[in-house]
């Protein structure tokens, strides 16, 4: 289960919005990069979450993760969330985040509001909204995605069963 309150975001999310090109240099200290994760699109949103008094679940709108394929950009989102929720993703955004072992969910955000308290059940596929009272359900995850988040992203898989096979 997972809990949190929404951090909403709107559509067309990109990657540059999740890490602006500008930080290039510090992708390889992420805990660096990680205190500008969103500045683009909210200045307030990594001073508040590196804060660490409240859990966050980055919520966005349709094409979540659009652009380049930068693999920092969902590492990022880990760091910081324990799931992102979207309508839509772009492909490669949405496989480097189940490959890092972050779920990445497919359900209809509009009704999630900025501060909504979550509740999140992988198993069952349902997204409990507990200050507004409702559920949301996703397609279940594919078995082989499932297979790789339990094991904390494709490299840990490898690592535990030297191969690839579901």
């Amino acid at each position: 289960m997972i809990r949190g309150k929404a951090w909403k975001f709107g559509d067309d999310i990109s990657t540059d919005l999740i890490t602006a090109g500008r930080y290039y240099h510090l992708r390889s200290n992420m805990n660096e990069l990680v205190k500008h994760i969103f500045e683009d699109a909210d200045i307030n949103f990594a001073k508040e979450v590196l804060k660490r008094e409240q859990v966050y679940i980055v919520v966005g709108g349709r094409n979540f993760g659009k652009g380049s394929s930068r693999e920092h950009a969902a590492r990022l989102i880990k760091m910081v969330s324990p799931a992102v929720l979207a309508k839509s993703f772009a492909r490669i955004f949405y496989r480097n985040c189940f490959n890092l072992g972050l779920p990445a969910l497919i359900v209809d955000t509009d009704k999630i509001e900025h501060g909504d308290e979550l509740e999140i059940d992988l198993a069952k596929g349902r997204v409990r909204n507990l200050t507004k009272n409702y559920e949301l359900n996703f397609s279940p995850i594919p078995e082989s995605l499932q297979k790789i988040l339990q094991e904390g992203g494709i490299i840990e898989y490898i690592k535990k069963y030297r191969d690839i096979k579901f």
